[in-house]
């Protein structure tokens, strides 16, 4: 998950640092290849020289590196210890201290070493799957198997490899047989409905053996696809690996971007969305939906869920293929396609339970990615809510829309309303634009510092609100949860800091406190055929709240913790082996607010409500099964077995589905400008009505209304009233 940067084609004070010190790579770089070491051996030295120069506080090049870039090549070249041997482990292992020493030297042993070997053990693996499907895979024998390969030690002999081989590939075929076999059941269920209505899919009747010769075949198709893909990759591609794992080990947010990945950065920066509208990450051999971009097809279809694994991907009613250890890459490329078209993707929800999913793709419009607003009505009160899904900026247009911009015009819409309290949505923002966040905090105080930021020469800079005039003093509410990121961060720290508004969501949030800036590597060299060099993305700054504290690792602590699905599961930078530490500056000058009275009483409130709802201890509950599912990586291969399991997984999964029932009693309606909108654009009028949908059934939004309630009680907010005049003829 990208979350914040502030992304410039220049940064200026960053490139006269690395310019005024990158002569010796202003020189003559003899023409070479895609594929010659010469090149690999500039990108080597020029990316070291770049990070130990532009990176906010670089780590030293030393054993104690090395040895966590070896840790995190291996990994990378075969998370699930599928190809190399450990006679290959401990003939790599003699280098694990000495990575350092061949980055200062540009010395190519160790990657030519590995690379060669995985290319030889890759070769030598096209067999095992083979041999294991060429015949019927016998699932009544009781054994089982582990997908936690970090704990696995690698194959001590060939035999051992074929053995890993067989086991991986019967569970996904055991997968694929049980889906087979429910699906067939349940068509021939459907077939007998007494209303005489059928489904408009008709289910193939197959015998058991048929059904088993199919699951293999697609398996062979997948993994002949898989080897493929593996194929198409050369050198070139295979050194990227390895370079981005030098990188990585700076901190998690710095990373090279190859020139392919270079361009698609580029493009997800300026905004345009296409395919689902989803956003993966890899974890090991599987992908991950982390991410349902508002508005997109994936989002609309309803079924698709952050935190879902994709196994495998069909073309309509083609046959799917298997994308577990594919290249993430890969796995997109699959998944996009031309507007229209359908794509069934088989995924594991986080509760064990398999579906598959049918999604016609689409465009993702750019429009979804910018702030709208609400009209929220409970018992005569009228509240406005607005979501913020990141913090946008065009940094080559000024003139254009940004985030500050737009949350301005949305606060004076609302005000126009006459609302009587507002909630500010950050859940699932990953961040964006500094300035923006400044901009739209600036909104809610008189005047004042926002942040407070180090760069990598340690220089400490404030970054002040200057406007006196204060848009909203009314009650206000920031709602945030573990994937609220950066800007995010900034913004609910600065209301939290000044006592300005309440901060409800998850127990903290994600915890990044720290800005990356895109160097373009080809600058440093010249008269070159060497190609595209690709860039570096590394961390320049890190961000400070104005009590002085950092937000790194950290993150913010809602005033109100709620429980949410993801509580217990590690996913924050604070669960990153070599994320930057926590640390504190001098706090700045600021005073907090004076607006509201019972501020603390409606804290402890809401702290009371949710510790007494069972909607929320089934929250909680749920939250905890997750846990303990993400932790339970054995598979029985029993056919029986695994169906049993299965199903108790589903009989399980009823408990909470009560939760997705969920109702709140509120009205939400589109302001007055976009009601005239939606009248004309059934398209907008959808996705408006879907977002009201949506958040009718929020519990958090809930909660988040009722602390408006305990803030805007008649005298504090008459008393709000008069100081909004009083400070208006001020101004």
């Amino acid at each position: 998950m990208e979350t914040f940067m502030t992304f410039m084609k220049r940064n200026y004070k960053i490139l006269l640092l690395v310019v005024a010190l990158s002569v010796a790579f202003w020189s003559f770089i003899p023409k070479t290849n895609n594929n010659d070491p010469e090149k690999d051996k500039v990108l080597l030295e020029l990316l070291a020289f770049v990070i130990e120069r532009g990176h906010y506080d670089p780590a030293a090049i030393d054993d104690n590196l090395s040895k966590g870039i070896y840790k995190d090549y291996i990994q990378a070249l075969d998370p699930s210890k599928r190809f190399f041997l450990q006679s290959d482990i401990d003939e790599f292992a003699k280098y694990e201290f000495m990575i350092d020493d061949q980055i200062k030297n540009r010395d190519l042993t160790f990657f030519d070493l590995t690379y060669n070997r995985l290319m030889q053990r890759i070769k030598e693996s096209k067999n095992y799957y083979k041999d294991v499907l060429a015949n019927p895979i016998d699932y009544t024998v009781n054994e089982t198997t582990n997908t936690d390969y970090d704990k696995q030690p690698y194959a001590k002999n060939v035999a051992e490899l074929k053995e890993r081989w067989r086991k991986q590939i019967k569970l996904s075929t055991l997968s694929s047989l049980t889906d087979k076999l429910e699906l067939q059941e349940k068509g021939s269920t459907d077939s007998d409905k007494k209303d005489g209505k059928k489904d408009d899919v008709k289910i193939e009747k197959k015998t058991y053996a048929e059904l088993e010769a199919d699951t293999r075949a697609s398996s062979l198709k997948s993994l002949n696809e898989y080897f493929g893909f593996v194929d198409d990759l050369n050198r070139e591609d295979w050194f990227s690996v390895f370079v981005n794992a030098i990188a990585s080990r700076f901190d998690p947010h710095t990373s090279y971007f190859a020139p392919e990945e270079k361009d698609r950065f580029d493009i997800s920066m300026s905004g345009k969305l296409e395919g689902i509208g989803a956003r993966l990450q890899k974890k090991n051999d599987f992908t991950e939906v982390t991410e349902l971009i508002s508005g997109g097809p994936a989002w609309r279809q309803k079924e698709l869920e952050p935190g879902d694994v994709i196994l495998k991907v069909a073309q309509g009613n083609a046959e799917p293929v298997d994308v577990v250890g594919m290249r993430l890459d890969d796995v997109v490329k699959k998944i996009k396609g031309p507007k229209g078209t359908e794509v069934r993707l088989s995924v594991k929800k986080a509760d064990g339970t398999m579906k598959i999913i049918s999604i016609i793709r689409d465009q993702v419009e750019i429009e979804e990615t910018y702030a709208k607003s609400s009209i929220v009505q409970k018992d005569g009160m009228k509240y406005g809510i607005i979501y913020l899904p990141k913090f946008y900026i065009d940094f080559e247009d000024n003139s254009s829309r940004d985030a500050g911009k737009d949350i301005a015009l949305e606060v004076e819409r609302l005000k126009k309303e006459g609302v009587q309290g507002i909630i500010m949505d950050v859940r699932d923002n990953g961040g964006g634009s500094l300035k923006t966040v400044v901009d739209i905090a600036g909104l809610f105080i008189e005047e004042g510092p926002i942040v407070q930021i180090k760069s990598a020469g340690k220089r400490k800079e404030v970054l002040y609100d200057k406007d006196k005039r204060i848009q909203w003093d009314g009650p206000l509410v920031v709602m945030v949860n573990s994937f609220s990121a950066s800007a995010s961060e900034i913004l609910a720290a600065a209301i939290q800091d000044y006592h300005r508004g309440v901060i409800i969501g998850s127990k903290q949030t994600y915890g990044k406190g720290t800005v990356q800036n895109v160097i373009d590597l080809n600058q440093f060299v010249r008269s070159s055929d060497l190609g595209d060099l690709g860039a570096l993305k590394t961390t320049t700054q890190k961000f400070y709240r104005i009590n002085g504290g950092s937000t790194q690792l950290e993150g913010v602590s809602s005033d109100v913790a709620m429980p949410d699905r993801y509580a217990y599961v590690k996913m924050g930078e604070r669960d990153i082996d070599n994320a930057m530490p926590w640390d504190k500056i001098d706090p700045a000058d600021y005073q907090t607010w004076k607006g509201s009275g019972n501020f603390d009483q409606a804290i402890a409130n809401s702290r009371k409500r949710i510790a007494s709802d069972p909607a929320f201890k089934l929250i909680d509950e749920n939250a905890k099964w997750l846990n303990d599912r993400s932790e339970e990586t054995a598979y029985n291969l029993k056919l029986d077995q695994f169906q049993a399991e299965q199903k108790a997984l589903e009989e399980k999964a009823k408990k909470y589905k009560s939760l997705a029932d969920y109702k709140n009693n509120l009205k939400f309606t589109s302001l007055p400008y976009e009601e005239e909108a939606t009248a004309k654009d059934p398209v907008l009028k959808e996705k408006r009505d879907r977002w009201h949908e949506s958040l009718s059934k929020d519990i958090y939004v809930q909660e988040a209304i009722n602390v408006l309630d305990d803030l805007s009680g008649k005298k504090t907010y008459e008393k709000s009233v008069t100081l909004k005049k009083d400070k208006t003829v001020k101004s």
